[in-house]
Order: structure tokens, then sequence, then C-alpha cells
């Protein structure tokens, strides 16, 4: 099951910190919006992103549609038939998207040890 582009979403206390710190590990800011409380990094494949004060928890991000440089791809399995394939597997969604829809959507699980797992579609 190929769940598309992966990154890990930081709930931050402090967004200028949190950016200067991993800066200084190699990534760049390649999106988001400060002044909104949020930062998309990179570092070569690997993304972070920096969300200040959004929710209280890291979460494990994918988004199905997209290659690791946010850039749509040619064939993808879509989000609904994601969650469908994870419901009937067992999984139990804790927020869902509509699978009567089309484009843009997303879903949460959470792991056995609490931590959110966003699927999130933006094509």
């Amino acid at each position: 099951m190929d769940l598309g582009a992966f990154s890990v979403s930081l709930a931050v206390r402090d967004l200028g910190a949190s950016r200067e710190f991993y800066e200084r590990l190699g990534f760049t800011v390649f999106g988001g919006n400060a002044d909104e409380s949020w930062l998309m990094l990179r570092n070569g494949d690997r993304v972070i992103g920096l969300f200040q004060g959004m929710f209280e928890r890291n979460i494990l991000t994918f988004n199905p549609g997209w290659d690791q440089q946010a850039r749509p791809v040619g064939e993808f399995t879509d989000v609904r038939e994601l969650q469908r394939r994870l419901k009937e597997a067992g999984a139990e969604p804790t927020s869902e998207v509509d699978e009567s829809g089309s484009g843009p959507g997303s879903f949460v699980l959470v792991d056995p040890d609490g931590n959110p797992v966003l699927v999130d579609q933006h094509v």
C-alpha cells in the first residue's frame, strides 16, 4: 500500500527557535507561513513541518498523490480507497474522509502508542 510522501509534523512551542535548530541540522524552509505559525522544511528527501499552537502531539503525515518533493505524481491510490482498505483490515479512523467525494481529503488513525497518523491528500 503506497501512502505517498512522508513527513513528520512537529508540535513546537517556539517556531523561531525550532526553525533555527533544524536549520543547523541542514534543513531549509520551502513552504508554510511563519505569520500563521507553521513552516515546512526539507533536507534532501526528508521533510518536517513545524506547527506552533496548532495541535498537541507530533503527527506522522502521509500525502497520497505527492512525491517527497511535494510534486503531484501521475498514478496514486486515492485517500478514500486507502481509508476503505484500512478499515477492511480492521483500522478505526478517528476522523474520516467522505468516501463519496473526490479530490483533496484526509483521515486520521491513532497508533497503539497514541501517535496520530494523518493521511492527507492535497490533489
